[in-house]
């Protein structure tokens, strides 16, 4: 990251804002002197459909819209480059490896007198997507498009075959390094929350206790059979009881219209819902929904299989999909967060849901109750939610910063594509 890369020893002005000043011996030329368009229009009955993504020209989606007008697709060939007009698929181009189809709002190019590899990092890069997206047009930026009418104009700077070459294979060998210390740092990430899941994991479920003579967690000297499937043995001191001594469904109606609304993430726990990331259901009136306070535990009922069991640390109301249950005894509200966040206890809440669709399992207010939860003393669950918590910050401080490296090395990446295909430094 640190490396410093050498300057041409002359440059023109290329007129182009995005382009900026090229090397002297480049030819300033218009894309469409090194393109042509390709409109033939095909089935894809007879030649296999194609996705056009970020990613670069794969075979079609399962996910992609799909429509019956399958005899109404353009022709690609292998070594076109593809380009979707459209702008909420910003950046979705690249280099076709086989022949296929596209459906007919992409732009097809067949490649003249430039080496692909170089076309495909110079037609992907940032500063050619930006531009390419600042001359379109439309009302909305969401239904904003580039024809190839007016792509065919942008000024590009071209080497010779030879300097292409060479720029291809320069930026082949740093993205790969590149990419392969992001995919490093991803995979640390990965092994981090593994690692923190399986340090909670193991104090919540007692397999870990706190050891006060050896001042750490070790292993219980005297345990008994919990009774409890999946989980096994515990220490000898905690107990086990059935949910319904521990908590019961509390249904506080709503009187003040005015109450903070709250949303349940699968991430983020109990949340304001303006909060809210990700879709969630929102009724069009507050009549059924319910009154959720401090320390009680929310459960969004579709998805008990999947651990979504939160200590609400707000006053609000949410709505009745939920299931808001007041701890009925003294008890640690989080500790059973965590505990029902455990890889045991979501195969317990998934034999203990109803339905046959995995999403459309609910899990109902009587076999919530008759789970088995463990119980340990209250003085061990505050230590073992204040341990988790250092686990917790712990882990998301390193996270943060490997996660602030992968952004570094991905502009680090973006800047040296655009950089080496525009001449700002020179490939040997």
């Amino acid at each position: 990251m640190k490396t410093t890369f050498q300057k041409y020893p002359a440059y023109k002005d290329s007129g182009a804002e995005w382009l900026g000043d090229i090397p002297e011996h480049w030819n300033l030329t218009r894309l469409g002197s090194h393109f042509e368009e390709r409109k033939t229009k095909v089935s894809d009955k007879d030649f296999v459909p194609l996705s056009v993504t970020k990613h670069g020209i794969l075979p079609q989606l399962d996910s992609a819209a799909k429509t019956n007008d399958g005899d109404n697709r353009k022709l690609v060939r292998k070594g076109d480059f593809v380009i979707n007009s459209r702008s909420d698929r910003k950046g979705s181009s690249g280099i076709a490896n086989e022949d296929g189809s596209v459906s007919l709002i992409n732009i097809v190019m067949k490649p003249i007198s430039i080496h692909p590899s170089f076309c495909n990092y110079l037609l992907k890069s940032n500063a050619f997507v930006e531009e390419n997206y600042r001359i379109g047009h439309g009302i909305v930026a969401d239904l904003w498009t580039t024809r190839y009418d007016e792509m065919k104009n942008i000024k590009i700077g071209v080497p010779s075959t030879e300097e292409q070459t060479a720029i291809a294979n320069f930026l082949d060998d740093k993205t790969e390094k590149i990419d392969r210390a992001i995919a490093q740092k991803e995979r640390m990430i990965t092994l981090l929350k593994e690692r923190k899941q399986i340090l909670i994991q193991d104090v919540v479920t007692g397999k870990k206790v706190w050891n006060a003579n050896q001042n750490a967690w070790t292993e219980p000297t005297k345990v008994k059979d919990s009774g409890v499937e999946w989980i096994g043995e515990i220490p000898e001191h905690w107990g086990v009881l059935f949910n319904r001594r521990l908590f019961r469904e509390n249904n506080r109606k709503v009187t003040n219209l005015n109450e903070l609304p709250l949303s349940l993430s699968q991430i983020d726990g109990v949340i304001p819902s303006e909060e809210m990331k990700e879709r969630s259901l929102s009724p069009s009136h507050r009549n059924n929904f319910k009154i959720c306070l401090p320390n009680d535990l929310i459960v969004n009922r579709f998805k008990g299989h999947l651990g979504v069991f939160f200590r609400s640390p707000y006053r609000g109301i949410v709505t009745f999909h939920y299931g808001v249950f007041e701890p009925s005894r003294l008890v640690n509200t989080k500790y059973y967060e965590l505990l029902y966040h455990t890889e045991p206890y979501k195969c317990i809440y998934a034999g203990a849901s109803n339905g046959m669709t995995i999403g459309l399992q609910n899990l109902s207010n009587q076999n919530f109750y008759d789970v088995k939860s463990i119980v340990p003393p209250i003085e061990e669950q505050n230590s073992i939610v204040d341990y988790s918590s250092e686990i917790e910050e712990k882990t998301q401080k390193v996270i943060k910063f490997q996660l602030t490296q992968i952004e570094k090395l991905k502009e680090l990446k973006s800047t040296l594509i655009d950089s080496a295909v525009t001449g700002k430094i020179k490939v040997r």
